[in-house]
C-alpha cells in the first residue's frame, strides 16, 4: 500500500481526529469507547420496549396521553446516573447525556421535508388568527417569566436572569428543545438549564392533559364548543394527519401501504423503500443538518469580523437545530423548484424525526441531573405555576376574541401545544372536535409553518439566552412586551375582520 508523502518526499503516517485511539472493540472517539456507544443504545432501545410495554397494559397512561419515550425516561430515571438502581457504566450515561444535542439537529431538520410548501398567501388566509394567537402564548411566556425573575425570585433567591427563558423552552419547545438548548445554557452560565428545562417540559405535558381535559369538560357542559355541522365530510377535509381508528398515527408502514393502494407510490419505489429511498432520505436530513452546520460557522465568523471575539463566542453559544430546519427548508425549496421532489418521502422524514425524538426524550430524562433540579425548585415551581396562570387565563380570555368562530376548538389546540407538545393539542382538540366540525385542524396544522420556525424551538427559541446575556433583563422583558403586544393587537383585528366577514 502506497504511504502518504509529504512535500520533502518522505513518508508520513496518515493523521486521525483528535481523540481516535483505534484499539479494535476498545477503539475510542473524543474520549468515549465505541463499545459504550453501542451499550448506551442499546440500553435505550430496551427502555423504550419497556415504556412501550408499560403504556400498553396501562390505560391511565394511554388516556392520559403520556408518550412511550417519555414513559421510557421516566423508568430510566430509576436506573440512570441519579436514580437508586444505578446499573450502566458512567461512559454510557455521558453518551446518553450528548445524545440529545446531537439528535434534535436531525428532528428540525426533517420537518420541512418531504411537505409540498403552499403559496405564503395561502397559509397566512388559513392560519392567520391560530398563529397570532400562538404568539401571544410564547412571547407572554417570555413576558410573565422576565418579569417574575426580574421583580421576584432575583432579589429574593439571586436567580440567574437566564431562568426568564425556561416557561417558553419548557412548555413551547418541550423536551427536545430543552434538552437541545443545554449546551447553550451551560455555555452562558447555567449549567442547570437543561435539567430544568426538562422538568419544565414534564411538568407541562403532564398539566396540558389535566388541565385541558377540565377546560374541555367545562367547555362542554357550558356550551362553548361547536354544535353544528354535519360529521361526515368535514371531519375528512379538515383533517390533513392519517388516522387509525382509535386515533394514533398511523405507523410507517400502513401509511406506505395505504399511499401504494391509493397509486400515490409506484410499486418498485414501495419495494425499494426499505434500502434506496430510505438511504436517500437520511442523506437528505443529513444535508440538512450541513447546511445547518454551515450556516452556524458563517454566522459565528461574520459575527468575529464585525462585532469582535465577543460576539462571536456568544453568536458560538447558537445550537444547531434550529438553523438545521432552515438548511431543511432549503432543501426543500431546491428539490421542489428542480422537480425532483419524488427522492423525499414525508413517510420516510417522519420516521426519522420520530426516531431521534424518541431516542432524544428517552436519553434526556434518564441522564436528568436531579441534585441540579433540587437546588432550584423553588424558583423552579413559581416560574412553572406563573406559565400555567398565562396559558389558561390567555386562553379563557382572549381565544374567544381572537377567533371569530369555534373559538374553543381553535384556543385548546394552541393550549395544549403551548403547555406540552403538538400531540397534546391535537388530543385535546380531538376530545374537543371529534368529528372536525370546526376545521380547526386544518388551521391548527398550517400554522405550523408559520410559527415553528420561530417560536416553540425555532429561531426566538434559540436566540432567547444569548438576548438576555446582551441585552439584560430589563430590555428582553420590554422587547417581550411589545412584542406580545403586536401579537395581540394583530390577532385582535383579525377577529374583528373574521366576525364582519
Amino acid at each position: 500500500m502506497t504511504q502518504p508523502i509529504c512535500l520533502a518526499g518522505h513518508p508520513r503516517e496518515p493523521t486521525a481526529p483528535p481523540g481516535w485511539q483505534p484499539a479494535g472493540t476498545h477503539a475510542t472517539f473524543m474520549g468515549l469507547k465505541l463499545f459504550d456507544v453501542l451499550v448506551a443504545f442499546a440500553g435505550l432501545s430496551l427502555l423504550l420496549l419497556a415504556g412501550m410495554t408499560l403504556r400498553q397494559r396501562l390505560r391511565w397512561l394511554r388516556a392520559l396521553g403520556i408518550p412511550e419515550a417519555l414513559v421510557a425516561g421516566l423508568l430510566g430515571l430509576l436506573v440512570g446516573p441519579f436514580g437508586p438502581w444505578s446499573i450502566f457504566p458512567d461512559a454510557v450515561y455521558r453518551v446518553w447525556s450528548q445524545t440529545p444535542g446531537v439528535l434534535i439537529s436531525l428532528v428540525f431538520a426533517t420537518l420541512f421535508l418531504g411537505q409540498q410548501l403552499p403559496s405564503p398567501r395561502v397559509i397566512w388566509n388559513r392560519a392567520a388568527g391560530q398563529t397570532a394567537f400562538g404568539m401571544v402564548l410564547g412571547f407572554g411566556q417570555y413576558l410573565v417569566g422576565a418579569l417574575l425573575v426580574l421583580a421576584v425570585l432575583q432579589p429574593l433567591f439571586g436567580t440567574d436572569p437566564l431562568m426568564a427563558a425556561l416557561i417558553e423552552v419548557g412548555f413551547e419547545g418541550g423536551h427536545g428543545t430543552a434538552a437541545g438548548m443545554g449546551p447553550t445554557f451551560t455555555e452562558l452560565g447555567l449549567p442547570s438549564g437543561e435539567t430544568l428545562g426538562l422538568a419544565m417540559a414534564t411538568v407541562g405535558v403532564l398539566t396540558a392533559v389535566l388541565l385541558g381535559s377540565t377546560l374541555v369538560v367545562i367547555g362542554r357542559s357550558r356550551r362553548w364548543l361547536s354544535q353544528g355541522g354535519s360529521e361526515a365530510g368535514s371531519s375528512a377535509s379538515a383533517t390533513p394527519l392519517m388516522r387509525t381508528g382509535d386515533g394514533d398515527p398511523m405507523s410507517a408502514d400502513e401509511r406506505l401501504a395505504m399511499e401504494t393502494a391509493a397509486g400515490t407510490v409506484e410499486s418498485g419505489q414501495a419495494e425499494s423503500m426499505t434500502i434506496d429511498a430510505l438511504t436517500v432520505n437520511v442523506a437528505l436530513a443529513g444535508g440538512a443538518v450541513g447546511l445547518g452546520i454551515l450556516l452556524k460557522a458563517g454566522l459565528t465568523q461574520m459575527g468575529g469580523l464585525t462585532g469582535g471575539e465577543g460576539t462571536a463566542r456568544l453568536l458560538a453559544a447558537i445550537p444547531v437545530f434550529p438553523l438545521a430546519m432552515v438548511g431543511g427548508l432549503i432543501v426543500q425549496v431546491l428539490l421542489q423548484r428542480s422537480r425532483q421532489t419524488r427522492l423525499v418521502s414525508p413517510v420516510a422524514q417522519a420516521s426519522i424525526g420520530s426516531l431521534a425524538m424518541d431516542l432524544l426524550i428517552t436519553a434526556a430524562m434518564a441522564s436528568l441531573n436531579l441534585p441540579l433540579l433540587e437546588e432550584n425548585w423553588l424558583p423552579f415551581a413559581l416560574l412553572a405555576a406563573a406559565g400555567l396562570t398565562w396559558n389558561v387565563c390567555a386562553f379563557l380570555w382572549l381565544a374567544p376574541r381572537i377567533f371569530g368562530d369555534h373559538w374553543f376548538e381553535r384556543g385548546i389546540a394552541d393550549f395544549g401545544q403551548g403547555t406540552g407538545v403538538t400531540a397534546t393539542g391535537l388530543l385535546l382538540l380531538r376530545m374537543a372536535d371529534p368529528f372536525g366540525r370546526s376545521r380547526a385542524m386544518e388551521a391548527f396544522s398550517f400554522k405550523q409553518l408559520l410559527f415553528e420556525p420561530f417560536l416553540g424551538g425555532g429561531l426566538v427559541t434559540a436566540l432567547s439566552p444569548l438576548l438576555i446575556v446582551s441585552w439584560g433583563l430589563p430590555r428582553f422583558s420590554m422587547v417581550a412586551l411589545l412584542l406580545t403586544l403586536a401579537s395581540l393587537l394583530l390577532g385582535l383585528r383579525l377577529g374583528r375582520q373574521r366576525q364582519r366577514s
